[in-house]
């Protein structure tokens, strides 16, 4: 990494860490129970599935698609553990494989048909959540299957440390996402195909294979985003997740990966993560109505964009 990318993502990371402390302390000034240790974890513990969400979605925005079927894939998957477990009656280390398996299928599905027929993402992720949707209706018999202490230790905060598994986890794909995007040559042909896709092509170098993958990488983030879902509410709802795809691409922009493909950040993406969370949170210790919190959530979205707009021109007028 070059001198001049290292001093951009030491700004970019010092300017986030400024939005979040910034909202922390608007927060506590404004809640005398929101700084504290009980709400602080609480907030740790509830953006697993977000954060498995936004790594995946991440990587697919690089190399310039969307995955809009990620809620849909996250209450899939769900759904199947569900099955297997409650149904089947099977533990849940019979039945995780079969969770992740059905968020990487599908997850390579989406890929396969967006860069095998060259559809834009964006239609192809739009029918993969419809007909993921549907499915966990069938699944489910749209009715919510408990499942309860056979999988709530994966999301029940750990003695002394008060995290949970699937915080810690959440936290080490992160971790592994940022490796991948930024030191291995996989992540380099990610970002050269969503910066110049024919220039990739014409160097030599198969971009589909890639393009592809990151679709699966994404269904995979979709089906540990199901099992800390589940495991957070014991159970596995057919409703689950509707809307949460917004939520990962809006912490994806608000941690700066553009929308037009070419940049992007892991780490920066789970910062966005805790923004939107302690955002949520403050709010709603506050008494805003859910309406009022989507139109603040929203707002910052649109913010976020804009920004990221204009970060793109002033960095072709450099």
């Amino acid at each position: 990494m070059t001198r001049r990318a290292l001093r951009e993502t030491a700004i970019q990371y010092a300017g986030l860490t400024a939005v979040l402390l910034l909202l922390v302390a608007v927060f506590s000034s404004q809640s005398e129970n929101f700084f504290q240790h009980s709400t602080l974890v609480s907030i740790a513990n509830q953006i697993p599935d977000l954060t498995f969400l936004a790594v995946g979605m991440t990587l697919v925005l690089v190399v310039g698609g969307i995955d809009l079927s990620v809620g849909s894939l996250l209450a899939l998957s769900s759904a199947v553990l569900g099955y297997f477990m409650v149904d089947c009656e099977w533990s849940l280390w019979a039945a995780l494989p079969l969770c992740l398996l059905t968020g990487a299928v599908c997850g390579l599905f989406n890929g396969l048909i967006s860069v095998g027929f060259r559809i834009p993402s964006f239609i192809v992720t739009l029918g993969m959540l419809e007909m993921a949707r549907g499915a966990t209706k069938v699944v489910t018999d749209s009715q919510t299957k408990y499942i309860g202490s056979a999988v709530e230790s994966f999301g029940e905060p750990l003695a002394g440390i008060m995290l949970s598994p699937a915080f810690l986890l959440a936290f080490c794909t992160v971790l592994l996402g940022q490796f991948l995007l930024t030191q291995t040559v996989f992540g380099r042909y990610c970002v050269a195909i969503g910066t110049n896709v024919e220039a990739v092509r014409m160097s030599g170098i198969k971009a589909a294979p890639y393009s592809i993958a990151v679709f699966a990488i994404s269904g995979l983030m979709c089906g540990l985003a199901g099992l800390a879902q589940t495991s957070r509410l014991s159970s596995a709802d057919p409703n689950a997740a509707i809307g949460i795809e917004l939520s990962a691409i809006a912490a994806c922009v608000i941690g700066g990966t553009s929308l037009m493909g070419g940049r992007g950040n892991v780490i920066s993406s789970f910062f966005g993560v805790l923004i939107i969370a302690v955002l949520q949170t403050g709010l709603a210790q506050l008494g805003v109505s859910d309406a009022n919190k989507q139109i603040i959530t929203g707002g910052v979205i649109v913010v976020a964009v804009i920004l990221d707009a204009l970060r793109g021109r002033w960095g072709k007028s450099e």
